[in-house]
């Protein structure tokens, strides 16, 4: 190829071979939502999305391709999910509202093409799950800084839908506004959080004696500027491309290395795979008998049953300071070792899922 034409018309030549490819694909998934419909089983199966990428990963090396395995995700996790979506369309409720991360978190799992539904608060998208107004909840657990999310445990408690998928999502902010110059802005709104998170470039950019104003998320702030040309906002960039507020400036943030992990919640149980992780809630009988958590600890070890977290939680329950223990470890609840211990302990489990585990 000599000319900018020819490398033009080579790649229509592809493009035009990739999408006979595609197609012939989805025929092929059209089938395998039939039988999945008669059988009852379950559409979206992260563990086999993982083997997929991790195969066509490996076999990018070994021919010295040059997409990674980033680029390679990227491309295949758009297409598994138009493949669900000709399997069966399926409604995907998250905490929004619209152009949030969890949102964000939603799109980066199940595409562009799916039914989202927007609510306001974690509860909503447990209720909407149990009434059967949608089938997958994406909502946040946990963020590398501020810790657990304690109303999506306290829900896991007592909800009968399970994890069956976590997903890690770096989070950066972004500055977006519709004015034309840094001096025209007299007003900036934020989640409260975002404005301590972006202290220095607030003060880089002369904007620590700028009206802060705190709304209720970062998509609310993208909001407001969109309808104002002397304010600004610190959301996600995502918000500010669906709101169409211009970006200034991008990962505004003081520490780049935040990151929250979200689960996406359903109704089914996954198969085991290799790359388990499962998640439960130990509320012990003899709590207040010195060494039970350690005894239970120990019978983990025993079966050398890897635990990645374990945390303490508020029961709740009337008339005392009751704690559950939140713990995740490495495995599935079908696996005959963890099975082993699980029994020992009959009545102090609640199983809250066990999903292929994240990439943080």
């Amino acid at each position: 190829m000599k000319t900018l034409d020819d490398c033009r018309d080579a790649i229509d030549t592809i493009d035009n071979a990739l999408l006979e490819l595609l197609n012939k694909r989805m025929k092929v998934v059209e089938r395998v939502g039939e039988i999945k419909h008669d059988s009852g089983t379950a559409v979206y199966r992260p563990e086999r999305e993982k083997d997929i990428i991790d195969r066509l990963t490996a076999l990018s090396k070994e021919s010295d391709g040059i997409l990674n395995k980033s680029a390679i995700e990227a491309i295949f996790l758009e297409v598994f999910a138009v493949s669900r979506n000709l399997e069966l369309p399926e409604r995907i409720a998250y905490l929004g509202p619209e152009g949030s991360f969890t949102h964000q978190a939603a799109e980066s799992r199940f595409g562009g093409m799916s039914d989202y539904l927007s609510l306001g608060s974690i509860h909503s998208v447990f209720k909407t799950l149990e009434a059967g107004r949608a089938k997958f909840g994406v909502v946040p657990i946990e963020n590398s800084r501020d810790g657990i999310v304690g109303e999506t445990l306290d829900l896991l408690a007592k909800s009968s839908v399970k994890i069956v998928a976590e997903l890690y999502m770096p989070i950066h902010m972004a500055f977006a506004s519709k004015a034309t110059k840094l001096e025209d802005i007299t007003k900036i709104y934020s989640k409260d959080k975002g404005f301590g998170q972006c202290r220095e470039f607030l003060s880089q950019h002369g904007f620590l004696n700028v009206e802060q104003i705190p709304v209720e998320s970062t998509a609310k702030a993208a909001i407001l500027a969109a309808e104002d040309p002397t304010a600004g906002a610190i959301c996600a960039h995502i918000a500010a491309k669906l709101y169409n507020v211009p970006t200034m400036f991008e990962n505004i943030e003081d520490e780049h290395d935040s990151s929250t992990r979200f689960v996406i919640l359903s109704d089914f149980k996954n198969s085991p795979s290799e790359h388990d992780k499962t998640s439960i809630l130990v509320r012990l009988k003899d709590a207040v008998e010195a060494g039970s958590l350690v005894h239970f600890l120990q019978d983990f070890d025993n079966e050398n049953i890897n635990m990645s977290k374990i945390e303490s939680r508020p029961s709740k329950d009337k008339g005392g300071f009751g704690y559950w223990f939140y713990i995740d470890f490495y495995g599935h609840i079908d696996d005959s070792n963890i099975q082993k211990v699980l029994s020992k302990h009959e009545g102090e489990v609640t199983w809250l899922g066990s999903y292929v585990k994240g990439e943080d």
